[in-house]
């Protein structure tokens, strides 16, 4: 099967890209290649990739692709808040031209990473499940709430849309992002001594490490189709689900000489909800997870310090997505739609 991973340049793409290469697939890349100068240790796996906006992608690109996987997306509520149109643009708009020109080509399978963030904030103790109503509080959660509703429309019986509600993620990547709550705390655990909490501690995250979705990856594309066609998977583990607290106490476990500090100011985050991960593993057995918080806060102080991570690094635009955006934006390399000015769409390698 030959899949086009499109973000495969990014934090979750430089982990999935092997994972399938190990797992037998012919893969190729679309990326606009954003953060290639933001390098967090060896790089990824090469592979024929196109320097392209999914914006701007047509069928021909496509042709030859059995599958899709399309993880290229603004990726967090910050970039959301800084202009809410560009995150509809590319998050919402873009998935769906994507959609339409990979089902023009042929494409079959089309695994979409959406966010458990769309269930927004949840009252009492029930785990949400795939079917419990959406309820999305930021311009990122609404985006992936309208892309899912938009491509089901699409889905017929020679286009196949997945749905990969994935949890928060977490571990180290090539890419590195700072920006998500475990890679956050360890990082300024082992840069500053303290562990940092923005709010009040009291929210719950389910986590998944970016391994595990990459894995989960795997296996939607190899499922058979009647068991996954436009579906919702909830991807994560019941068991890695957390209170902020509670993760910061594992990081000052983690982190010699460390200690938990809550910032001034810091309320409580409506974003606070429980999710149910039990039907991927019903329908697809053989996926379980095979991290939990303690292991990637482990990984991550591991890789922290191989790499010399200095506090002036981890918070720059290396590893903090909304930070690079801004200076490729103040250097006038992006124009107002976030595409690179001056900087032709090519190919970087052989991409079929």
């Amino acid at each position: 099967m030959r899949v086009l991973v499109t973000g495969h340049d990014g934090y979750l793409g430089t982990v999935m890209v092997p994972v399938l290469l190990a797992a037998g697939f012919d893969v190729c890349g679309v990326d606009t290649f954003f953060f290639e100068d933001c390098s967090f240790g060896c790089d990824q796996a090469r592979v024929p990739a196109l320097r392209r906006d999914v914006r701007d992608l047509s069928a021909d690109d496509l042709r030859g692709c059995d599958a899709v996987i399309h993880l290229a997306a603004l990726s967090n509520d910050p970039l959301g808040d800084l202009n809410a149109d560009w995150t509809f643009d590319v998050n919402h708009r873009g998935t769906i031209h994507l959609a339409n020109v990979a089902r023009d080509a042929g494409v079959h399978r089309f695994l979409y990473a959406s966010s458990c963030s769309m269930y927004g904030a949840s009252a009492g103790d029930d785990l949400l499940t795939e079917e419990a109503p959406l309820a999305p509080l930021t311009p990122y959660a609404v985006s992936k709430v309208r892309s899912e509703e938009d491509l089901s429309k699409l889905a017929d019986e020679d286009f196949s849309p997945v749905y990969l509600r994935n949890a928060t993620a977490y571990g180290a990547s090539p890419r590195l992002r700072a920006d998500i709550v475990l890679n956050n705390l360890v990082g300024w655990a082992h840069t500053t001594g303290r562990v940092r909490i923005m709010s009040d501690g009291t929210p719950w995250r389910p986590l998944v490490h970016v391994e595990d979705i990459a894995r989960a990856a795997v296996a939607l594309l190899e499922a058979p189709r009647e068991i996954v066609h436009d579906q919702a998977f909830n991807i994560g583990s019941n068991a890695d689900t957390y209170q902020v607290r509670d993760l910061a106490e594992i990081v000052r476990e983690t982190v010699p000489d460390c200690t938990v500090e809550y910032a001034g100011g810091g309320g409580h985050d409506p974003r606070s909800y429980r999710v149910d991960f039990g039907k991927l593993s019903r329908l697809l057995p053989q996926f379980r997870t095979r991290w939990n918080a303690r292991l990637g806060a482990e990984q991550l102080y591991a890789a922290y310090r191989r790499e010399g991570l200095s506090a002036e690094d981890f918070n720059g635009r290396r590893y903090v997505r909304l930070v690079q955006l801004k200076h490729l934006l103040a250097t006038s390399r992006l124009d107002s739609t976030l595409r690179w000015k001056n900087e032709p769409a090519s190919t970087l390698a052989a991409f079929r």
